[in-house]
This record gives C-alpha cells, sequence and structure tokens, in this order.
C-alpha cells in the first residue's frame, strides 16, 4: 500500500514538472518569439521615441498638464492617476456625488484652460476616466476644443495645428469597431517637430 502511494505521488510529481516546463517554460518562449515576429512592435510595448529615447507607450495614457500640449483624458489608474501599475477605474457611478463633483471641476477647468463660455459643452473624454483609468486617446471633438489653446501657447497658427490635430485622426478599427480617436502621445510628440 505504501509502495502504491509513493509511485502514484512520483507519477504526480512527474506529471507536475512536465506541465510547468510546457506551459510555464516552453509555451510562453513560444509565443513571446512568434509575437516578437508577427507584430514586433507590439511585442516590445509600442514604445514611441524621441531622439532615440523611450517617451511612453502609445497605449497607456500619460498626464499631460502643459498649455502646450492637448491635454489626455484623466486617469483613476491609482493614487495620482495614470499609473500603469493599478490600472482600474473610479468604480463611481453617474449619480455618486464625489463623480459629479469631480466632473463639474474638471469641465470647469476645461472651460477655463479653453476659453470656452461657462455654459460649453465638453467632451465627456476630458472629464471622465475610462474603465482602464489608462486610456491613451481622446475623441476628435476633444482635440478640437483644444487647438485655440495650444497654438497661442506655441506660437503657431491654428490652421497649422488643427492640420496635424486632423492628420492623427485614426478612423474606426477595421472600419467599424469603436469611434474615431486621437491618439494624445503622438500628437503631441508631432507638435514637438513643428
Amino acid at each position: 500500500m505504501l509502495m502504491l502511494m509513493f509511485k502514484t505521488m512520483g507519477r504526480a510529481f512527474m506529471l507536475l514538472l512536465v506541465m510547468t516546463l510546457l506551459t510555464g517554460i516552453a509555451y510562453p518562449l513560444i509565443v513571446t518569439g512568434l509575437a516578437k515576429v508577427i507584430f514586433p512592435k507590439q511585442a516590445e510595448g509600442s514604445l514611441a521615441y524621441k531622439s532615440g529615447q523611450p517617451t511612453g507607450s502609445v497605449l497607456i495614457g500619460q498626464n499631460f498638464s502643459d498649455a502646450r500640449y492637448f491635454y489626455s483624458r484623466p486617469s483613476a489608474a491609482g493614487k495620482d492617476g495614470y499609473d500603469a501599475a493599478n490600472s482600474s477605474g473610479s468604480n463611481l457611478g453617474p449619480t455618486n456625488k464625489v463623480f459629479l463633483d469631480s466632473a463639474a471641476k474638471l469641465a470647469e477647468k476645461v472651460r477655463t484652460d479653453n476659453g470656452l463660455s461657462a455654459t460649453a459643452p465638453v467632451p465627456s473624454d476630458l472629464i471622465t476616466a475610462s474603465a482602464s483609468g489608462l486610456d491613451p486617446d481622446i475623441t476628435p471633438e476633444a482635440a478640437q476644443i483644444q487647438v485655440i489653446r495650444v497654438a497661442k501657447a506655441r506660437n503657431q497658427s491654428e490652421q497649422k495645428v488643427q492640420a496635424l490635430v486632423d492628420q492623427y485622426i485614426e478612423g474606426r478599427q477595421f472600419g467599424f469597431l469603436g469611434e474615431p480617436r486621437v491618439n494624445v502621445l503622438q500628437l503631441n510628440m508631432a507638435l514637438d517637430s513643428l
């Protein structure tokens, strides 16, 4: 009986070892290798470079607060936002007082920063965080209301900045998924090249 138990434990241990090697080492190495061959940019984190140095990933939102740059979507990820290690939304419902106060405060800031009237509508993506808290994109409308501020802060013509925004509008994925969007990091990097 004891011998049968040790034999069974030995087989179980061997199975554990084989499955660990297959699923814990071989499979991840194969998938990573294929990803680097088929999707090299994405496998390396979709990094954006400036002067040979990585400045961020086009897949993760960043905080831009300088008037010379387009603002990103607000973030609820982490204590100060934009923390990729703490990706999450706020989990506050649309009738929550904290959420409503925060949205109203952000809307007021967007209106003030961009010279809009006190009753001007503000795109929701400039006052609410995404579910991940790290959305790298804003709507073309959210970019549009920032054109005048960015152009003025950079001593550029509004037409030149607007043309850059238009150039960076991405359509729906595969023509029907999602909505048109503008990647804020890519747009701001292009601004620095003007």
